[in-house]
């Protein structure tokens, strides 16, 4: 391969998972399936949050934000593999990559970032009832939610500009059905050593921080729940992590990019009964 400029590479090609034309089907449908239920699933807890006046509440106003990033955290990289599939093509251009990449980043972190506001939204809720509404005041449940986006987009800009800062040769492939990071750094024909300090650092803060939000907020929740008599319930909220082997980090994406999007109105809404009761009134009227 010979090293190019970044302004010379006019398209990536995304190999995703299969060549072989018999199995293109198949992914396409399930896929498209996936992405179906994502959608709709995430949209009717968005709608039954938005109609019914019994769910704005604080939790339910995480909820729906958690719902609106999922649909839109898998509409950056499903429908383009949909594309690609029917259309025989695994062209992305460049600038398409760097998009997706910069959107992927953004909607991920308010995603992770989110998971934890809940987190702790159950830990003011469970361990200090009493003063509950006014600690999680409409104001202070607005500016959570601010800046979990504003530390998303500042996050999704520094890995964007750390990539453009790159040179690559000017044929690349991409073992991946979207512009991962990893893979994409991975074929820069430049030395990539600060892009990789600097990623690591910030990937290790804002990951590490929301996640150790998540543990300490249930290591005070599970005593308090242990310490009811009857306990109603408690919802368990999940992230994901991703490897370094090409195959395994496709399937890895898969989980936390298809899949778990697609559980959560599952995960968080069918078995909530006042979810179950604004659906039916919002239809009901209709």
């Amino acid at each position: 391969m010979e090293p190019g400029n970044n302004t010379g590479i006019s398209e990536i090609l995304l190999l995703g998972f299969s060549e072989d034309p018999e199995l293109q089907p198949l992914i396409f449908g399930l896929f498209l399936s996936m992405y179906l239920v994502t959608v709709l699933g995430n949209l009717l807890i968005i709608l039954a949050t938005v109609s019914d006046s019994h769910l704005h509440t604080p939790m339910y106003f995480f909820l729906s934000n958690l719902s609106f990033v999922d649909i839109c955290f898998t509409s950056t990289t499903i429908p383009k593999m949909l594309v690609n599939i029917q259309t025989q093509s695994k062209a992305i251009t460049y600038s398409g990559c760097i998009t997706q990449m910069c959107f992927f980043f953004i909607f991920v972190e308010v995603d992770n970032f989110l998971l934890t506001v809940m987190a702790y939204d159950r830990y003011v809720a469970i361990c200090h009832p009493l003063h509950y509404t006014a600690l999680m005041t409409p104001k202070l449940c607005g500016l959570l939610v601010l800046v979990c986006w504003v530390l998303s987009l500042l996050h999704a800009l520094i890995q964007s500009f750390m990539v453009l800062s790159l040179t690559f040769c000017t044929y690349l492939e991409i073992p991946h059905f979207f512009c991962e990071l990893n893979q994409v750094v991975q074929l820069a024909c430049s030395d990539t050593l600060i892009s990789d300090l600097v990623r690591y650092f910030v990937t290790v803060l804002l990951g590490g921080g929301p996640l150790a939000g998540i543990l300490y907020s249930y290591y005070k929740i599970v005593p308090s729940i242990l310490g009811i008599s009857s306990a109603q319930g408690l919802g368990v909220y999940l992230s994901s992590g991703a490897t370094h082997n090409p195959h395994s980090s496709a399937t890895a994406s898969v989980m936390y990019t298809v899949v778990t999007p697609m559980l959560n109105p599952f995960i968080y809404s069918l078995r909530n009964n006042d979810v179950k009761r604004a659906l039916r009134r919002l239809f009901g009227r209709k």
